[in-house]
């Protein structure tokens, strides 16, 4: 597939997007209908749209390629997803309640009325940095995609090629809001799914397989073992390491990121949020095991077809296997379908994050839910300054990683975004189970310093300390007893006032 059929099946689909924009948006562009939806969205619109939304573009991609990367992780990847299907239930059933109970726009706010006015904005500022962070780096690893099949036949530098994607969410984000992200993010998912099915679909028919045969020859592949039980010290693809790593990762990252939060708190009522959160985890398990077989096809496509992984920097990188497949060696329905999902996977995940991170700022910083702020003349028109701010808050933060020109270094950057996410869940752990405690609030900002330096230096010398232990996602456990320690530390009695 050309450069130039590439670029047009993106500007028709960000045209689409720009249009349902406009319909959603024409009528009402208020902070309630930005921030929250009016309340008034539907719990399987929703449920639907949130899986975009979870599946970055780096998972569309990364996912499937890991499935034959060197390190034999075939599809260990499904022990974390079902880490992850425990954590979204434990939302659903704990953290839900407490958000619709407090009737919360941004859900730190729970953390001022808990442990004080400083642990609140230090756990908003751990959002925004965290967010920030994460949402620029999936971006710059897809734009790096877009960059080597599109843009540099037509000779755009990769700034330019930055500029023009978050310019286009931009585009159809900045009146509507959640509002039109829940609409826009309902279609983007179906791209998603869509391409997940026929991309199954095309690899089978090219190595004429029907279905039953796909799945027996996947099975008899050395790419199927799905649980791994051998040493649990020195491997990190251990069930028991990637089932609590994955739970715990999600209660941090989903149930205390106001990103996906913000989507559960627009429907009508504790009920409805909770039936869009069970529909959501039973769907999000089945994609990403679909997930996992497109990538064991690929590379049995692959083989069959004496196709190589693509090597950068005289590296493989496996991440690039599915693109260069799809671009190069399937027909043009297939390509098609594959840059949809890309897209849709894409931008599913930045749009909702600009939307989050002004939320967040507006509501945590600017105190535009305040009563004495909601009537203010000229609260849209900073809302959207803010949301132009992030947006070239983010744009900034890709070309830094773009020009560290060292992948290891900017990987690292994005797990460190991670470790910030272990305080949020001590302060909250702190928050709900130590009711008769509150904090030194002052000190907060310390121990939210002090706990992903010390994680770090603990998983850097793990296999020293602890007889070769190696640290997966579970990391993010000690990050958070870390935190709650250091606020037992600086615990007090708490006044009898209970708010959760």
């Amino acid at each position: 597939m050309s450069a130039t059929t590439i670029l047009s099946i993106i500007i028709v689909y960000f045209g689409i997007l720009i249009l349902i924009s406009w319909l959603s948006s024409r009528k009402d562009t208020s902070n309630d209908t930005f921030f929250k939806a009016n309340k008034n969205s539907k719990w399987y619109l929703v449920a639907f749209g949130m899986i975009g939304t979870a599946l970055s573009g780096v998972t569309f991609i990364s996912v499937p390629g890991e499935v034959g990367a060197p390190s034999g992780e075939q599809f260990k990847y499904f022990q974390f997803i079902l880490g992850n299907a425990l954590g979204f239930i434990i939302i659903a059933k704990v953290l839900l309640p407490l958000y619709y109970r407090l009737n919360l726009t941004s859900i730190y706010g729970y953390i001022e009325g808990r442990l004080g006015y400083v642990s609140y904005k230090t756990s908003a500022m751990i959002f925004l940095i965290s967010r920030t962070i994460g949402s620029a780096f999936r971006l710059y690893l897809v734009v790096i995609v877009l960059q080597r099949y599109v843009f540099d036949d037509f000779s755009i530098p990769f700034w330019a090629t930055v500029l023009i994607s978050l310019l286009l969410i931009f585009s159809y984000t900045y009146k509507g809001g959640l509002k039109t992200i829940i609409i826009t993010d309902t279609l983007q998912t179906f791209f998603l799914v869509s391409s997940v099915f026929l991309t199954i679909y095309f690899i089978c028919d090219s190595l004429n397989l029907g279905f039953a045969d796909a799945f027996e020859t996947v099975k008899q592949s050395n790419y199927s073992k799905i649980f791994f039980f051998e040493d649990f010290i020195g491997s990190r693809f251990h069930f028991v390491k990637q089932i609590i790593g994955g739970m715990f990762v999600t209660i941090a990252m989903v149930g205390l990121d106001q990103d996906l939060m913000q989507k559960n708190l627009s429907c009508k009522n504790i009920g409805e949020a909770q039936k869009n959160m069970f529909t959501f985890t039973g769907t999000f398990v089945v994609i990403n095991l679909f997930f996992l077989g497109v990538g064991a096809l690929l590379y049995i496509y692959a083989n069959s077809n004496g196709i190589s992984v693509p090597v950068v920097d005289g590296a493989p990188r496996t991440d690039l296997l599915f693109p260069e497949i799809a671009f190069k060696h399937l027909s043009l329905v297939p390509a098609v379908v594959f840059l949809l999902g890309l897209t849709a996977a894409t931008f599913a995940t930045t749009d909702s994050a600009l939307t989050a991170l002004t939320t967040s700022f507006c509501v945590d910083f600017l105190g535009m839910d305040k009563a004495e702020n909601l009537s203010k003349a000229n609260n849209v028109r900073t809302r959207h300054m803010v949301h132009i701010a992030f947006s070239m808050l983010m744009f900034v933060v890709i070309i830094i990683f773009n020009s560290l020109n060292d992948k290891s270094v900017v990987s690292m950057i994005f797990k460190i975004a991670g470790y910030t996410y272990g305080p949020l869940l001590g302060l909250y752990t702190f928050g709900l189970f130590m009711k008769n405690l509150t904090v030194r609030d002052a000190l907060v900002p310390v121990v939210c310093i002090l706990s992903p330096v010390l994680t770090y230096f603990i998983a850097a010398n793990a296999t020293t300390w602890l007889g070769g232990y190696v640290f997966d996602s579970e990391l993010i456990v000690i990050n958070g007893l870390i935190t709650f320690l250091l606020l037992l530390c600086i615990s007090k009695k708490a006044p009898a006032v209970n708010i959760g």
